[in-house]
């Protein structure tokens, strides 16, 4: 179908937009014909939802795809709203997030002909899986556009391994001066459905013991220290074999994860603004829902590690609107508690993609919300960064990072003087009653051939 130079390349920088860093409203057209209805975006929104609603109550609850090799039961997660354009009398253009049944979340292209209140759609496609593009847009010479399809599309330019991915990891701690009796918990690693944890070696300059948080099945190195060990290196390597995390079951209820943590309060000013982030979503989806409180975090806050980034403090990201991983997740989670959808923390530290061994620029967190049966990995304050991949950070955490904990405050027995660990990243250190804090280092250095997209 030709269209006008202007209409076309207004089409061509809307589509190679959607989903990316660009956040800038497009202008409704204006129609030349005045016995054409004024098409406004309003309109193309309530179009498109309308087209999807009849079609999910035609499907049994779900809207229908088919790809070359399955059928995809979707529904719907947002409406890519700055890119809804009118593209001429009575054709219209609409980028939708749909969320398969299995975690998939894809990106539609729909066109729609028709006036407000009576719009149908004409053609579908699917434009991305996970914030991967299956196609782009190329000009003719005679001015028309066609889709060339993309082979192999990765967003491992932007620090992320798909599939899997096997490295060795060094922790390393190395103890201050220390005048009088202290204690310390380090951090250890767990194997779960996602990773694969060998112990390579423990060094300590004391024995030491493991302590577990049973609430949320941490294990946590506990040593006594004393003067003598001043300087003293502590050295923990292990073998890691990680798998990229997707949405995923698990047999325990989740209703505990709706609960107020010490710096993640519930209800009152989230409740508030969370109500009014997710607006008239409130009867829809919990997906839609989870996805309109991310984007609102992207949107509002800047990762700046300046002020009282980097505790964990829900109020403080609330009022400043600015901080590190730990802020932005804070933030998050007692939106979604408070929206009455199970969210929890979870902190270790993110692999680079970009070389195969050396040091590690600190510790990295990141979330997970429960929605339609599973868990659901989300990385905001990295979509934030990377805007590129907000759609695949939205149910997707990449291979090349390990979990050290999950949770917040913390419990164990012996525990520190101060109460329960707000999360556990670095060392909890404390010399006498008063916190201490050892030098920490992370390094890497990649299996070969470990690298699967």
């Amino acid at each position: 179908m030709k269209y006008s130079g202007f209409t076309i390349a207004f089409l061509l920088a809307m589509m190679m937009a959607c989903n990316t860093s660009t956040k800038h409203k497009k202008e409704d057209n204006a129609l030349a014909d005045n016995n054409i209805p004024n098409i406004v975006t309003a309109d193309i929104e309530e179009g498109i939802k309308a087209n999807i609603a009849k079609k999910v109550e035609e499907g049994g609850g779900y809207f229908h795809m088919e790809t070359e090799d399955k059928e995809l039961r979707l529904q719907l997660v947002r409406v890519h709203t700055e890119y809804l354009s009118n593209l001429g009398p009575q054709r219209h253009f609409a980028c939708v997030d749909l969320a398969d049944i299995n975690g998939d979340v894809y990106d539609v292209d729909f066109f729609l002909d028709g006036d407000p209140g009576n719009m149908t759609v004409t053609e579908n496609t699917l434009h991305k899986l996970n914030g991967k593009p299956f196609y782009t847009w190329k000009q003719r010479k005679d001015k028309t556009w066609y889709r060339m399809p993309i082979q192999n599309a990765s967003p491992d330019l932007l620090g992320v391994i798909e599939g899997e991915d096997q490295f060795e990891f060094t922790y390393e701690v190395t103890l201050p001066e220390i005048k009088e009796p202290g204690k310390i918990w380090i951090p250890i690693p767990q194997t779960d459905r996602f990773q694969n944890i060998e112990i390579v070696s423990i060094g300590t300059p004391e024995k030491h013991q493991i302590l577990q948080d049973k609430g949320n099945d941490n294990a946590i190195l506990y040593m006594e220290l004393a003067p003598v060990h001043s300087g003293k290196k502590m050295e923990f390597v292990y073998n890691v074999k990680r798998l990229e995390k997707v949405p995923y079951e698990e047999n325990a209820s989740p209703t505990r994860y709706l609960n107020a943590s010490l710096l993640m309060p519930v209800g009152d000013r989230f409740q508030l603004l969370a109500d009014s982030i997710i607006g008239d979503k409130k009867n829809v989806g919990t997906i839609m829902q989870a996805r309109a409180l991310y984007d609102y975090v992207i949107d509002e806050m800047r990762y700046i590690k300046a002020g009282k980034y980097g505790t964990g403090d829900a109020v403080y990201a609330c009022d400043a609107l600015t901080g590190n991983c730990t802020e932005f997740h804070s933030l998050f989670i007692s939106l979604a508690r408070s929206a009455g959808i199970p969210s929890r923390f979870a902190v270790g530290a993110s692999i680079p993609s970009d070389r195969d061994e050396g040091g590690i620029d600190g510790y990295h967190c990141w979330a997970e919300f429960f929605a339609e049966g599973k868990w659901w990995p989300v990385d905001i304050s990295e979509a934030n960064k990377y805007t590129a991949l907000a759609t695949y950070y939205f149910g997707r955490h990449p291979a090349n990072r390990i979990e050290f904990t999950r949770g917040r405050d913390l419990i164990i027995e012996p525990s520190p003087t101060s109460g329960p660990i707000n999360f556990l990243a670095y060392p909890v250190m404390e010399i006498g009653e008063t916190m201490a804090f050892p030098q920490t280092f992370f390094s890497f250095r990649r299996k070969s051939s470990a690298i699967s997209s």
